[in-house]
């Protein structure tokens, strides 16, 4: 297999490959990002693996912590072009990226032109002096790459027209606000009740409004803006429930719960198995209070603990020492399933009965809509002078999602 970097004209062949099948399967539209995807050496950026895997679509691990948990990454090229059509940066542009690695940070140079300007930043050392080495050769040295915490944005280079985050984030933090030039954008993978997205934010007055939406996973943001998830073990550690900061769970009354008694109902909604159940998933978290994500291992779903569930985890909602989750059942079609609810707890059948309705509301008033509305207003803000929707308060702000 031929090593990355040593057959500049076998890397040109991967690096259009690559891009044909991103045009070809309408994740990228244009024309500016497609011209960039064909410019920028990806390979030089994740010098330690073969050409081939440098060009393949899938995203590049960079470095692990000390717990074995990825904290850097080359990101997925498809998940890259989306981001970057949903930025939509111009020529002449100033661009902050936050969270680095050189290969998108090249990109935005590309799209920004001679006339614009793009800084990146990361909290890891190593990033920074590998993202610094590898922008040089690849021929971008104007890129500005700067050590410091993502938290706190850049205030040197400020304003910005856009500012791209390629870490997940649990909140916007006040700096980004700030450094944000008027009619500026902000791109970044927002997660909310464990749903992640990376959501394309205008400022509009003094707060932030969404304007697009998509499915997308990224590693953690650290330093100051660092927020894990919580995972509630309620079976040992075979069975948890993750949680976001501001929500709590009294695991005591929960433990032993699944070996209470089942109660089960079926929605009469089918889903084909290819399609994503994503959107009712944004759907419930948005909408159910004690929204949480139940994870099983797999001995857990062998051994029916949870039946069944995807290995990525299943919507579910808490109450009172009662715990219900979403489930399936195969149908006469085998392409198809149909959505139901199990529950187990002294409020089973009732946590099953509003799941249910909120699967069925969805189908029939969401399934094939539009998306929601996500804006961002200060923390201070009261709450009668927030859109209409449900509200979910952050460090920093106060998240609103409305769905039409």
């Amino acid at each position: 297999m031929t090593s990355a970097g040593n057959d500049p004209l076998y890397a040109g062949k991967l690096r259009s490959a690559l891009t044909d099948l991103l045009v070809t399967q309408g994740v990228i539209h244009d024309e500016r990002v497609e011209a960039a995807f064909r410019a920028v050496p990806r390979h030089v950026f994740v010098p330690l693996v073969p050409l081939e895997i440098a060009y393949t679509d899938d995203v590049v691990l960079m470095k692990r912590d000390e717990a074995g948990v990825a904290i850097s990454s080359v990101s997925q090229p498809t998940v890259v072009a989306m981001m970057l059509e949903q930025a939509d940066i111009r020529p002449g542009h100033r661009v902050l990226e936050i969270g680095s690695g050189g290969y998108n940070a090249a990109l935005l140079k590309e799209l920004v032109g001679p006339d614009g300007s793009v800084t990146t930043i990361d909290i890891d050392p190593d990033v920074v002096d590998r993202a610094r080495a590898s922008l040089a050769e690849a021929g971008y040295p104007e890129v500005e790459v700067v050590w410091t915490d993502g938290e706190f944005g850049s205030a040197e280079s400020a304003p910005y027209d856009r500012i791209v985050v390629t870490v997940t984030a649990w909140d916007i933090a006040p700096a980004w606000i700030e450094q944000l030039g008027a009619d500026g954008r902000i791109v970044v993978p927002l997660r909310v009740r464990g749903q992640t997205r990376s959501i394309a934010f205008d400022l509009e007055d003094g707060y932030l409004r969404s304007r697009s939406m998509t499915l997308c996973g990224f590693v953690n943001m650290q330093g100051a803006g660092a927020n894990f998830e919580r995972v509630v073990p309620i079976h040992g550690d075979k069975v948890g429930l993750s949680i976001d900061e501001d929500q709590s769970i009294d695991a005591a009354a929960l433990d032993g719960v699944l070996r209470q008694p089942r109660a089960r109902a079926w929605s009469a909604v089918l889903m084909n198995r290819e399609e994503p159940v994503s959107d009712l998933d944004l759907w419930l978290a948005s909408t159910l209070p004690g929204y949480c994500v139940l994870t099983a291992g797999r001995s857990a779903r062998k051994k029916g603990l949870v039946s069944p569930t995807p290995r990525w985890g299943a919507s579910a909602i808490v109450a009172d020492g009662t715990l219900a989750y979403v489930t399936s059942r195969a149908t006469v079609d085998p392409d198809f399933v149909e959505l139901g609810a199990i529950g187990h707890g002294p409020d089973a059948s009732d946590l099953v009965a509003r799941l249910i309705a909120q699967i069925q509301f969805w189908h029939h008033h969401h399934r094939h809509g539009a998306e929601p509305v996500v804006t961002i207003h200060p923390a201070t803000t009261p709450t009668a002078e927030l859109p209409t929707g449900h509200h979910i308060p952050n460090r920093h702000t106060r998240t609103t999602i409305t769905w039409p």
